[in-house]
């Protein structure tokens, strides 16, 4: 029964190893020097992550999967620009957030602004069905664009 409950353990141990997810950053200006480096898009995801319903369905559908997780590892620099209504922000963050809802004009979450290596806007997306397959499609346009 140890020896069960020991492998069991293991294994658990080892899924959640694998279980990547993206790497998100907050800093655009740090995001814009990376993706220039790296020649990866930069994807702005307007969001409010803990009360938004279409902004929960499209973590979940999209930016959750193990698909968009691999795509965004080799194509984009992922910026996420959250407005919550329950999680701590610093006033720092919460600033530079709201400069660039005003810069991007975004009115409505959730809103994905698609920037080229440069910084350039190529695009801008929401919420679609589809799951992963459907919103890379339409990242892969806009990397056309780029």
């Amino acid at each position: 029964m140890k020896t069960l409950a020991l492998g069991l353990i293991s294994i658990f141990t080892l899924l959640q190893a694998g279980a990547a997810e993206v790497q998100w950053m907050t800093d655009l200006p740090k995001a814009q020097a990376k993706a220039k480096s790296e020649k990866k898009m930069v994807m702005l995801d307007f969001t409010g992550s803990d009360w938004c319903g279409w902004c929960i369905k499209l973590n979940k559908e999209v930016f959750s999967t193990p698909e968009f997780v691999e795509y965004a590892a080799k194509n984009l620099v992922p910026v996420e620009i959250d407005f919550p209504s329950k999680k701590q922000q610093t006033p720092e963050l919460k600033k530079a957030n709201k400069a660039l809802q005003e810069k991007y004009k975004v009115q409505g979450y959730p809103t994905i602004i698609v920037l080229n290596s440069e910084g350039k806007q190529v695009g801008e997306l929401g919420y679609m069905p589809g799951g992963p397959k459907a919103f890379i499609a339409e990242l892969e346009k806009l990397k056309g664009k780029s």
